[in-house]
């Protein structure tokens, strides 16, 4: 219909060209197929309830987060390519339950929350839940060497079996087309974040406390089922959105403890422990022999960190350090509650025999709570305190002062120091006697 109208003011004498009109058609048509095909509304009616409890269509929310994920098709074909040309893993046999694999399909990538020095972690859907995906470099999967692959293995493998409150919850894991740990997602971030965010001031000692007592309890678990760590370091524990509880995550490095000897220099060098350093130079791949001790000396780093909030041997670098700590050189103690001195010397002794097992740091660390507890709440509150209450503390202390002024000065100078509970005593009796 509007083409026959634009047809006919071709045919009319209005002093406008013939070509200016035709001009005017085509633009006409090709705003209508840029409008009709690239363009659609969708108008997807949703319920909204109403204050008077009714409802009413609305257009369906399409956020900016929900378009930040892709699939991994998107999110990694560029990456992941046809070439098998430096496949020096390409030989490796995965041996891993089937039931421990999901569908990558039903998995979108979002932006990166985390990296490491082998792996990217990024926020992710999985079945429309979120979750956290670590994703191992490189990216393809036929060109990671059989060592990553192996690590790979055991990490999936230990985390599918370990069931514990502050370990982070496995969800599963895939292969193709690259390898992927999927599990729970932490908003809270890594402790090593938090405490970075808050410097230079230093966590609540009852927040301290707390973290360190829930990593000395998922320690206990791991000792007792036969795994060491290897790893313990802020950066691998993630918190809760609440900031009340930590969990341990990144198991690449943990594997079952063996009583011969096992792979050197596993961890980072500043949660280290001394054993695992050598003075002389080692080949690459050099075994010693070492036990679930060395986890006891990397937890002492960072109840030490949780107490100060600062970096363990700032300014050293690696190798700095490791000859540091193979001369027993330790963190200072200047800042450290006298209380919590004994616990730290005893868990980074130089002798892994001297340190104590996380069944006693976890006794330990139950009772410095419970004590800082009992004395927190023992202080008293002067915003609870009644009108009557608030009153009769003004009459003790205007009574305390007449009766200490008065004993002032019938006394001599030598004998003017009194306890608080000898001057309520005076105070009492002068009282009582009026």
């Amino acid at each position: 219909m509007k083409d026959i109208r634009l047809k006919s003011l071709i045919n009319c004498d209005y002093g406008v060209s013939q070509s200016f009109v035709l001009f005017l058609l085509f633009v006409f048509h090709v705003l209508h197929f840029l409008i009709t095909f690239h363009f659609p509304m969708e108008w997807t009616q949703t319920t909204v309830k109403l204050e008077n409890g009714g409802a009413a269509p609305k257009m369906a929310d399409h956020s900016d987060e929900q378009h930040s994920f892709r699939t991994i098709t998107t999110a990694f074909i560029p990456f992941i390519g046809d070439d098998d040309s430096d496949d020096s893993g390409s030989e490796f046999v995965f041996i891993i339950e089937p039931t421990l694999l999901i569908d990558p399909h039903c998995l979108k990538i979002g932006e990166v929350i985390g990296e490491g020095s082998c792996s990217i972690v990024y926020e992710g859907l999985y079945n429309y839940q979120p979750v956290a995906v670590k994703i191992i470099q490189p990216i393809r999967a036929s060109a990671i060497s059989p060592e990553k692959k192996e690590r790979f293995q055991r990490e999936v493998t230990l985390l599918a079996r370990l069931n514990h409150e502050n370990i982070i919850k496995f969800i599963g894991a895939s292969i193709e087309p690259t390898l992927m740990i999927i599990t729970e997602l932490m908003r809270g971030g890594t402790l090593q974040k938090y405490l970075w965010s808050i410097r230079p001031e230093t966590p609540d000692l009852k927040f301290s406390l707390s973290i360190a007592l829930d990593l000395s309890r998922v320690m206990t678990y791991l000792h007792s089922n036969g795994i060491i760590y290897r790893d313990l370091k802020p950066s691998n524990l993630l918190l809760t959105e609440d900031k009340q509880r930590v969990k341990l995550a990144n198991f690449g490095l943990a594997r079952e403890e063996i009583s011969g000897e096992m792979t050197t220099e596993a961890g980072t060098y500043r949660w280290m422990a001394p054993e695992l350093f050598s003075i002389d130079p080692l080949p690459v791949g050099c075994k010693k022999c070492y036990d679930h001790k060395a986890d006891v000396y990397s937890f002492s780093i960072i109840l030490w960190e949780l107490l100060t909030n600062k970096t363990p041997f700032k300014g050293r670098n690696d190798i700095m350090v490791a000859y540091a700590v193979s001369k027993n050189i330790r963190p200072s103690l200047e800042e450290i509650p006298e209380d919590m001195a004994p616990l730290l010397q005893s868990c980074w002794a130089e002798d892994p025999n001297s340190r104590p097992e996380f069944t006693e740091v976890t006794d330990s660390l139950s009772n410095l709570l419970q004590s800082f507890v009992l004395k927190e709440s023992s202080l008293p509150n002067m915003d609870d305190k009644t009108e009557e209450e608030e009153e009769e503390e003004e009459e003790k202390v205007k009574c305390t002062s007449n009766t200490s002024f008065s004993q002032r000065k019938r006394e001599p100078k030598a004998g003017r120091h009194r306890n608080s509970s000898f001057c309520l005593k005076c105070c009492n009796n002068s009282c009582l006697s009026d």
